[in-house]
């Protein structure tokens, strides 16, 4: 399945390789963007979240918090999702599989927990669903983590 992917991907691996930009833009450049995103926005929303959920209810504090966090979590959604594009079309770009890397398995994992969220959010939560929204939140933080310091290893193997 790896290898089919590269295969489809090679097409537009090979056009950005022909544009001969620097090695250390083509190793470094999903991880620094990425990192800005995950780290910064990231934990904004994470902070703007559970400062929603422990300020008092209806309270100025909270109710700034939650629109906060409304307004950024989809962005930071939509930016992982492209960067996570990005990735993926990065180890084509290399030349590297894609299946066997641990940063692809915990960036997909990611994905798919941040739509899990996403699909809780939508949901109008409830309160048992608005505890798990946090918590899974605060899961995907921790995984993200972790992606980073995978994707750091990654980096300085190639």
């Amino acid at each position: 399945m790896g290898e089919q992917l590269s295969y489809s991907l090679e097409p537009l691996a090979a056009w950005f390789r022909s544009l001969s930009t620097p090695e250390p833009i083509v190793r470094w450049g999903h991880p620094l963007m990425m990192g800005i995103v995950v780290l910064l926005m990231g934990s904004y929303v994470v902070y703007t979240g559970w400062r929603g959920r422990t300020s008092p209810a209806g309270s100025d504090e909270s109710l700034q918090s939650f629109g906060e966090h409304r307004k950024v979590a989809p962005l930071m959604f939509l930016f992982i999702a492209m960067g996570y594009t990005g990735g993926v079309l990065s180890l084509v770009i290399q030349k590297q599989p894609i299946l066997e890397s641990p940063h692809f398995w915990t960036g997909s994992l990611a994905i798919i927990l941040l739509s899990v969220n996403a699909a809780l959010a939508a949901s109008g939560l409830k309160s048992f669903l608005r505890t798990t929204h946090a918590y899974v939140g605060s899961l995907i933080a921790l995984v993200l983590v972790v992606h980073i310091v995978l994707g750091i290893k990654l980096g300085l193997s190639l």
